[in-house]
């Protein structure tokens, strides 16, 4: 009897690991969109710190963001469970699908102030970076605490969008047992922070491979190998940009589309055919440029009446 029984509980886990893989799967695809977004803005927040301490800043980073995962994990399970729980009472109350809206919110928002950002402060930016050159490059700055504050600033950045893809992960697996989820759940937390950091870690480095490669006393090939990746790297950090932007209105478009089931409906009807899911994605994608626009427009004028309220009378 109990061979058989360790043969059964075997075959359950196996069983398990091997749903916990394909769920994993399908919640990559649906998460990969916030990735692009993800790796940018924290390449783009350990940028500025010396050479010599870029690896460390990462690895600080790194250990925060496994944190974060930390505390949105249990508290995404709660959630699922909360609402298993209303459920079962006769009250039913959707909560991920109001946080799921939330999040997509969110990356609109943040993908239409990224583009309002680029063009209609433009100065602002070249100001922002020619501080922080600055504040690396004179001594008297304490280097500690500029590396802290960007530390503190990636790991909040962090803390948001894992949040979205912890979100969008416990969506994709609500409707399984709790052991599924909590499988799926860290798989994806572990997949993307090593992921995610891993790739930092290697862009931030770039440039220093290439100037390895091409220095003096290097073959004619090395130093050749050198210059490309030197000229490679800047352009790879813009095209992560620009793919974390469109990433954004993409994803968040979608979620918010899903949402709101006539909208999907009429998305759905719409795209079809062999060119189907270009039509989906353009489609999505508009959505997302619309809702993030809106609520530009909105935190803006609110920001104008706040800033009203406070000016004093004349």
């Amino acid at each position: 009897m109990m061979p058989s029984s360790f043969f059964a509980l075997f075959d359950d886990i196996a069983s398990l690991l091997d749903d916990i893989a394909s769920m994993t799967k399908v919640a990559s695809g649906k998460t990969a969109g916030v990735l692009g977004d993800d790796l940018a803005l924290n390449a783009e927040q350990v940028s500025g710190i010396r050479a010599e301490r870029e690896l460390p800043v990462v690895w600080a980073v790194f250990k925060g963001s496994l944190i974060n995962k930390a505390i949105l994990v249990p508290a995404a399970l709660a959630i699922a469970a909360l609402e298993a729980w209303l459920k079962t009472q006769g009250t039913p109350v959707p909560l991920i699908l109001p946080l799921l809206m939330l999040g997509g919110g969110y990356l609109c928002f943040e993908g239409a102030e990224k583009l309002a950002h680029k063009f209609l402060h433009r100065q602002a930016d070249a100001q922002h970076h020619a501080a922080l050159v600055r504040a690396v490059d004179n001594p008297a700055v304490d280097l500690l605490a500029f590396e802290q504050d960007k530390i503190k600033g990636a790991i909040r950045t962090d803390f948001v969008l894992s949040a979205e893809i912890i979100v969008i992960t416990l969506g994709t697996v609500a409707t399984q047992t709790l052991p599924a989820q909590l499988g799926v759940l860290v798989a994806i937390a572990l997949l993307m922070t090593v992921g995610v950091y891993g790739l930092v870690a290697g862009i931030v480095k770039l440039d220093d491979v290439g100037l390895h490669l091409a220095r003096p006393s290097a073959g004619n090939l090395s130093a050749a190998l050198g210059r490309g990746i030197l000229a490679f790297a800047p352009k790879l950090m813009r095209f992560l940009s620009v793919a974390g932007t469109v990433a954004m209105f993409l994803v968040g478009g979608g979620i918010l589309a899903h949402g709101i089931a006539p909208l999907h409906h009429a998305i759905a009807a719409l795209s079809t055919g062999s060119l189907g899911w270009l039509w989906g994605a353009l489609l999505n994608g508009g959505v997302g440029v619309l809702a993030g626009a809106l609520l530009v427009a909105i935190l803006s004028a609110l920001s104008r009446l706040r800033g009203k309220s406070h000016t004093p009378p004349a």
